[in-house]
């Protein structure tokens, strides 16, 4: 199966103006921990932020007749934008006193919250610093598990860890959307396993043609419009 960068209707995340502009502008909040003392290491955050992002979509408050679901289905009928910002100290256990869901991995701990106007954001989180999420990691990562699914970042490409887990957290959606119910109950029931990794430059165009799930940019920040950020790599969706 294949999704280019598509919303649950089909309609692809577009850089030219589309009918998804004109609608009311939503964003998805997502805050990282950053404590001078202790930052979180790069890939373990991009991997929470990536499960805050499922773990928040498939929550009883996102779906049906929850409190968050109208949120979610204003915020999947314009762009599908997601902005991270950073908080340590009173400004994190302020954000943790919003409606959301904290996800704690081995060093990270991301909060994510239900969509919010682009330009509503609350006065909680709209203090809170988008720059300064340049995070690294204190050992090279293993390589990926290719038996769970994979999150592979374009190799090419630069980006803050903040812009990242943002577009990390595209790809995960991505393949959320395109699989089917049994699949995603299983993932949800395991935990939401899955890896972020590098591509290897070999192999990264084999993967942006292989039909699997591709995050292309908007470029509203760091990148150009239209860069292949993400490949979503889940074994379900293998050909």
């Amino acid at each position: 199966m294949s999704v280019d960068s598509k919303s649950p209707d089909g309609s692809p995340f577009r850089t030219e103006p589309t009918a998804r502009d004109e609608a009311p502008q939503f964003v998805l909040p997502l805050v990282v921990r950053i404590e001078k003392s202790a930052p979180p290491a790069r890939t373990d955050a991009l991997e929470t932020a990536a499960r805050a992002v499922l773990t928040l979509l498939s929550d009883p408050r996102a779906l049906g007749d929850g409190e968050w679901a109208q949120a979610l289905r204003d915020w999947e009928d314009a762009r599908i934008r997601k902005v991270v910002r950073r908080a340590r100290g009173a400004e994190w256990r302020r954000a943790g006193e919003l409606p959301g869901i904290t996800l704690t991995g081995k060093s990270a701990e991301v909060r994510v919250f239900p969509p919010v106007p682009l330009d509503g954001w609350p006065k909680e989180l709209a203090k809170l610093q988008v720059s300064g999420t340049e995070l690294d990691d204190p050992e090279p990562p293993v390589g990926a598990d290719r038996s769970a699914p994979v999150l592979w970042l374009n190799p090419e490409l630069e980006m803050s860890a903040g812009k990242a887990m943002a577009q990390a957290g595209h790809g995960a959606q991505l393949a959320w959307w395109a699989l089917s119910q049994e699949d995603r109950d299983a993932w949800r029931d395991a935990g939401f396993p899955l890896a972020v990794r590098p591509a290897d430059p070999a192999e990264w165009r084999e993967l942006t043609g292989s039909g699997l799930p591709l995050v292309r940019d908007a470029g509203f920040t760091e990148i150009a419009p239209g860069s292949c950020t993400v490949v979503a790599d889940h074994p379900a969706l293998r050909g």
